[in-house]
């Protein structure tokens, strides 16, 4: 007996019950049509994940119960499961239900509830204890959501339970090598188990984070015999028969180049397009990540919704300008030029008397970056597009960059990507179509605030800079393991000493999204007020 499953890859919006409906009854009827006789959703489809807060809701729960009630109907014909928040004897529970002529035939509570990185289940939910075991078309089935996978024992329950396949209802977010990870992961399950698993996840950008979809199965021998593309929403049929899975789907891996580069264009593809943002603005320096940030919001949203803005001072390097304006031909998007030598007049004016008998410093600098960054919400409040930071995890992580000025605007999309990645990303981006020129990945990075600037005035080499922040931030390891490691101690120092100090700005940026394991934002929790002195 052939049990032919419809993998539904969906891009869900939180909160629009509605709209994730009809997402999941389209994909049930051309599952049905192409002889399918089970949609497999992901987790919690029916509301969009992660609800956060509005699970806190008595509300939430009725509405997601009234649309589960009439998806059930609409969808007859073909089982579907589905993803959904679920209220019951006095909990609230991370649910999967199978919806079978009408009715909920039978419901799963998700057992593990994942309480790190970026998930707050805990925060939420009542874990379930049960396993759940139905039978589709003679088969078996048993069901597992996301973190239930992710350590033993809640897949040999199923088995156990008399489980022949595994369906596991996925979102799970992405960060580099997360694939990789995942069909680890689910090879331990398969063996521990002794049945093949179907994975199912969700795909789209929510705030900062990117599910990626890449939905896969395993066989009971862990050969991996379907594979999704990721970052794409899309149904696919995958049979399942005599203990192993078919499809004619399985497509290879990309570089992580090319994965963080398509997340970042679905980030801010979905951000701004769910926000209901008109189109995005930035402004360009002439520099290697304004760049980076102008090509993937032409390649996200399309040069028609794109502005760059160049505003030049009298430090503006001519080459800042020629390599600009360059790269809006190459990419056909609006460009304005909009000077602030003027502005910079008028606020010398204006503080002159109040800072009598002080030199220039880094007050002078910072007030061209914020009377740009005014300049740019300017714009933004007359036009309704959303501005688009510039700034890279290097910089965010040790303070370079200016409060309510190149950190103003609404969405900071390579927030998670290193300098040394930026330029990664550039030359893959330039290896499909060159519109990033070539002065703007040779030339030494300057925020050319002051005459002949250059950021390693102010900074350890970026190779240096960002193996630290690596080290430290991401990977949590010790001041002295990375001395260790061959880094001076003064730099070391250093580098952990401004990126302690500036916590304070960093919760004043905007949310951007997330790359790496661990990222400036949901899974960074670090105390502004912190007198902890790290050892060395």
């Amino acid at each position: 007996m052939t049990l032919r499953i419809a993998v539904a890859q969906l891009n869900c919006t939180v909160g629009d019950l509605a709209g994730n409906a009809a997402l999941i009854r389209e994909a049930a009827l051309s599952a049905r049509a192409a002889g399918a006789h089970l949609v497999l959703t992901p987790e919690l489809a029916l509301c969009g994940y992660p609800p956060e807060d509005l699970l806190l809701r008595e509300d939430f729960y009725f509405a997601s119960e009234r649309e589960l009630s009439a998806l059930a109907e609409a969808c007859a014909g073909i089982d579907v499961l589905v993803g959904h928040p679920l209220f019951a004897d006095g909990e609230a529970y991370n649910a999967a239900s199978l919806l079978r002529d009408g009715k909920v035939l039978a419901s799963y509570r998700k057992n593990r509830l994942p309480n790190y990185e970026v998930f707050d289940e805990v925060r939420y939910f009542a874990p379930g204890e049960d396993a759940c075991v139905v039978e589709v078309q003679g088969v078996k089935v048993g069901i597992n959501i996301c973190a239930d996978v992710w350590e033993a024992g809640t897949a040999a329950a199923a088995r156990a339970a008399g489980a022949e396949v595994l369906l596991v209802l996925n979102a799970s977010p992405y960060h580099m090598e997360k694939q990789a990870q995942r069909h680890e992961v689910l090879r331990e399950r398969v063996q521990e188990a002794g049945i093949g698993v179907l994975y199912c996840n969700l795909v789209g950008g929510q705030d900062e984070l990117v599910f990626d979809g890449g939905s896969f199965a395993l066989d009971a021998n862990g050969a991996l015999s379907y594979q999704a593309p990721a970052f794409e929403a899309r149904v696919d049929i995958v049979d399942f028969a005599g203990g192993k899975f078919a499809s004619s789907v399985k497509v290879p891996r990309p570089s992580v180049e090319a994965e963080v580069y398509e997340a970042l264009k679905l980030g801010v593809r979905d951000y701004i397009g769910k926000n209901r943002f008109p189109g995005a603005l930035l402004g360009l320096s002439g520099g290697v990540d304004s760049a980076l940030t102008l090509a993937i919001a032409v390649d996200a949203l399309g040069a028609d919704k794109v502005r760059a803005v160049m505003m030049p001072s009298p430090y503006t390097a001519q080459m800042s300008l020629d390599d600009s304006r360059e790269m809006v031909k190459l990419l056909g998007v609006r460009y304005d030029e909009l000077a602030i030598q003027p502005a910079m007049d008028t606020f010398e004016t204006m503080l002159t008397p109040l800072f009598e008998g002080r030199g220039a410093d880094t007050t002078e600098e910072n007030l061209q970056a914020r009377i740009r960054g005014m300049s740019l919400m300017a714009l933004s409040n007359k036009f309704g597009s959303i501005v688009l930071t510039t700034g890279n995890k290097s910089e965010m992580a040790v303070g370079y960059a200016t409060l309510y000025g190149d950190m103003a605007g609404g969405f900071a999309v390579i927030k998670d990507i290193l300098k040394t990645f930026i330029y990664r990303l550039c030359e893959y981006r330039n290896s499909i179509s060159r519109v990033i020129p070539e002065n703007i990945l040779t030339r030494a990075p300057s925020a050319e605030l002051k005459p002949d600037q250059k950021d390693q005035d102010s900074l350890p080499p970026y190779e240096v800079l960002d193996a630290i922040i690596e080290a430290y931030m991401e990977r949590n390891e010790s001041p002295r393991d990375i001395i260790a490691a061959g880094y001076s101690e003064h730099d070391v120092r250093r580098v952990i000493g401004m990126l302690r100090r500036n916590e304070y700005k960093r919760r004043q940026a905007p949310v951007g999204i997330r790359v790496t394991q661990r990222g400036f934002g949901r899974d960074w929790r670090c105390p502004i007020t912190n007198r902890y002195a790290d050892e060395f």
